[in-house]
């Protein structure tokens, strides 16, 4: 065998291994990397939220009527939370006396009462619905139970003269304002408001919700330092 005879072989060889090589690198199973406990507990969740954010096969009009008769039920409680007298009055002097010591009650009933008419007012004209999940329905649920304590933090600002009973009032109203503004927040980002609103109503919607939280918390300011007469100026909400 000549040496022209070798160099084929070689180049023969040499042309062989270069296409076996060619092939076991593109035949090769490509390494998956495999997700760590942190991917996995984070894809879970998102699928769990993203199911959890389906809309359910809930008539959103059953929730306005369970809403509306919260408010009225809350608005009668107001009134019955007013106990009648456990004596008898002998005197008018006595009847005038015992209206003179309900007066304070009186007041603090009429604000709350507004203070609902407010809510209910908000609610209606913002809160307009075609459809709804379960995170949309527990913020409503919450409202609603803020709404539900009104009569009893009603009842003790106007039984006891405590900064404590003041700051349970003043927390019971801006809760509900604060979820209220949820609501509307939420509703609008899942796109269940029945009307296609502007961004310019959204705005108005938005600021007018935190001019009125706003609002809250200097009358609230005003109740507990400075006078427990500043809670009459909660009649400005309208």
């Amino acid at each position: 065998m000549d040496g022209k005879n070798v160099d084929e072989l070689l180049n023969l060889k040499r042309e062989i291994d270069e296409r076996i090589n060619f092939i076991n690198e593109n035949t090769k199973p490509k390494s998956v990397e495999k997700p760590n406990n942190h991917t996995k507990s984070r894809g879970i969740l998102s699928k769990y939220f993203k199911a959890f954010q389906k809309s359910i096969d809930i008539d959103p009009g059953r929730l306005m009527g369970l809403t509306e008769g919260i408010f009225g039920m809350v608005m009668t409680l107001l009134i019955f939370a007013m106990a009648l007298p456990k004596i008898q009055f002998v005197t008018e002097g006595d009847f005038i006396g015992f209206i003179h010591s309900t007066l304070p009650s009186v007041g603090i009933t009429l604000v709350s009462f507004i203070l609902i008419a407010s809510l209910w007012i908000y609610h209606h004209e913002f809160i307009k619905i075609n459809s709804i999940n379960m995170p949309y329905l527990w913020l409503n649920v919450i409202f609603l139970a803020c709404m539900s304590f009104i009569p009893f933090s009603t009842s003790m600002i106007g039984s006891y003269c405590f900064l404590s009973a003041d700051l349970l009032f003043d927390l019971n109203i801006f809760s509900a304002l604060l979820f209220l503004m949820l609501m509307f927040k939420y509703a609008d980002k899942m796109n269940f408001l029945e009307d296609n609103l502007a961004k310019i109503e959204k705005n108005y919607i938005y600021h007018t919700l935190a001019i009125v939280m706003g609002f809250a918390i200097i009358v609230n300011f005003l109740d507990l330092f400075i006078s427990r007469g500043g809670v009459y100026l909660s009649f400005l909400f309208q």
